[in-house]
């Protein structure tokens, strides 16, 4: 089997915009020191957002076939809901290829980073998680501007 990465070099550099999304499921309890800001580890928002930008702008070296591209912005919103944590996060490029990938790179790692922070109160007695749920990590919006 061949594995080749994209010939994107005839392509043109353009701006282009990719939003991800995606929801860390988690404990009542939980989402409660959240919102106190009583999480021992410290600010779970602040670092998730840190988490976000540092995994958009280093996507290509953790996805094979990524090419690296110059990141012009990335904005990771965090919100906490009723039942677990949204994260979405936008990107923004002036380049030959799409930012959809690292989009999702800085949701992913923004909800493991989240996951981490929160894990001591998610536990259950057996050390289990049987709430925590990371899920619906998706691309919302790709913006080409030509």
């Amino acid at each position: 089997m061949e594995v080749k990465m994209v010939e994107i070099s005839e392509k043109r550099d353009v701006v282009r915009i990719a939003r991800a999304e995606g929801f860390i499921r988690l404990r009542k309890e939980t989402l409660e020191k959240l919102k106190r800001k009583k999480i021992k580890k410290g600010n779970v928002i602040a670092a998730a957002q840190i988490a976000a930008i540092q995994a958009v702008k280093r996507t290509w070296e953790i996805i094979p076939l990524c090419h690296p591209i110059p990141i012009t912005g990335v904005d990771a919103e965090i919100s906490i809901e009723d039942d677990g944590v949204r994260v979405t996060v936008t990107v923004t490029t002036v380049a030959k290829t799409g930012v959809e990938m690292e989009a999702l790179t800085g949701v992913s790692v923004a909800l493991l980073t989240v996951w981490d922070m929160v894990k001591a109160y998610e536990k259950n007695e057996k050390g289990q998680y049987p709430y925590t749920v990371i899920e619906k990590i998706r691309v919302v919006e790709k913006v080409k501007h030509e």
